[in-house]
């Protein structure tokens, strides 16, 4: 299997030692979201800065799954906004240069920041205005040979899996994909049905998943919290042979697992690689 991390999740400053720590645990595949990862933009960088960024990642054979752009496609101030959708972009057009095609977002929400539930979110309307944001980014990728990955999840706009497999026929195109994550769609209603909530995206979305996203979680105080993998309530087996079966392909990312949960939750997954 493809498995992966998110490198700022890593917590180190420079392209060398998030090289070293990746494959010091075993991951292929990073999703790198430049800022958080080294506190520099997509402005600030040329193909032969990016080049030089990833010598190191290249001597340790770990490969960049996606880039990170994540912004809210309806935050109300459109200035912000719009340099935003700029800045996705950008990232489009630099993608090639990081070895990947791929730059994700998920899909916002009327509560300006942080991207919690607003009550607008699961409108019609709201719908409409966020498909015509992601026609225009999907359009542009189109133009420079990248793709958007979109990424919903219950608070935002693109609350279930059945709107986003809407969404996909709607913009029809090769250079529009999904990441799927589970934990994002799941609530304290419903995270006992997570099992249906995933075999309902696989068999939706399958042949448009390029990545998944792990987590795990518990409920506290009637919230979803989150722990490290195997540590929780996520049926990983089920998960683990549902995407086997289905989409070996997938890149699979370690997602807001940080610290020493790294080495648990790695060695957790290799588990289950090993005898599902």
């Amino acid at each position: 299997m493809k498995i992966g991390i998110r490198a700022h999740d890593l917590k180190v400053n420079t392209s060398e030692e998030l090289a070293a720590l990746a494959r010091h645990f075993e991951f292929d595949y990073l999703q790198l979201v430049l800022n958080k990862a080294f506190g520099i933009n997509i402005e600030e960088l040329s193909p032969f800065n990016i080049e030089k960024l990833l010598e190191p990642f290249q001597k340790q054979k770990v490969k960049i799954a996606l880039l990170g752009s994540y912004f809210n496609p309806v935050h109300s101030d459109l200035v912000f906004r719009n340099n935003n959708i700029a800045r996705f972009k950008k990232h489009l057009e630099f993608s090639k240069f990081f070895g990947t095609p791929y730059v994700g977002t998920e899909t916002g929400s009327y509560q300006d920041s942080p991207w919690t539930y607003h009550p607008r979110n699961h409108l019609e309307e709201s719908y409409l205005e966020v498909r015509e944001i992601i026609r225009d980014l999907v359009g542009y990728a189109e133009m420079v040979d990248a793709c958007v990955l979109i990424e919903g999840a219950y608070n935002h706009l693109i609350y279930n899996p059945e709107l986003l497999k809407r969404l996909v026929d709607e913009i029809p195109s090769q250079n529009l994909r999904v990441i799927i994550d589970l934990y994002n769609y799941l609530n304290i209603n419903n995270y006992q049905n997570q099992r249906e909530i995933f075999k309902t995206a696989i068999e939706l979305l399958k042949d448009k998943i390029t990545v998944i996203h792990l987590k795990d979680f518990i409920v506290s105080e009637g919230t979803l919290k989150q722990v490290g993998l195997g540590q929780g309530l996520m049926d990983y087996p089920y998960l683990i042979r549902t995407i086997k079966e289905n989409i070996p392909d997938a890149v699979l990312v370690f997602e807001g697992v940080t610290g020493d949960d790294i080495k648990t939750s790695r060695e957790y997954v290799k588990e289950l690689e090993a005898n599902i």
